[in-house]
């Protein structure tokens, strides 16, 4: 059994991009958590700001540019094999163009809607934006 010292944590950064009361949302394609539901956004690297992160992701998974408006909450989630932390962003779009490279579908959903599949960490993300 692996002790909480030798398990890697993953820092990563997502957004929770605001359009006319609505969020975006976006359907895993592949790996672990395919066909559920999270906020985009992606791994912090070595010499990056958390912001610089999510603008990099945002730009690499929709070829879209994103303003970060306000910080959110940070979210920690142990997964079986590694431990996350998620700095989490309101941001909205610059432009509407959009093009999904690491995702099979993206929706814009009332906050309040029940019936979404979550990653198991954004469960917690949707929460707290629910609660601020």
């Amino acid at each position: 059994m692996e002790t909480r010292e030798n398990r890697k944590t993953l820092r990563v950064a997502a957004a929770i991009i605001e359009k006319d009361d609505r969020i975006m949302i976006a359907r895993r394609s592949h790996g672990e958590h395919e066909g559920l539901w999270e906020f985009p956004g992606g791994k912090i690297e070595e010499g990056e700001t958390a912001e610089e992160a999510l603008v990099r992701e945002i730009r690499e998974e929709f070829n879209a540019d994103i303003r970060i408006r306000e910080y959110l909450c940070t979210i920690e989630h142990s997964y079986d094999s590694f431990d996350l932390v998620m700095d989490c962003y309101i941001c909205e779009l610059v432009s509407d163009e959009m093009k999904l490279h690491d995702h099979s579908e993206i929706r814009f959903i009332d906050p309040e809607e029940e019936n979404i599949e979550w990653v198991p960490a954004d469960r917690k993300v949707i929460e707290a934006y629910r609660n601020r």
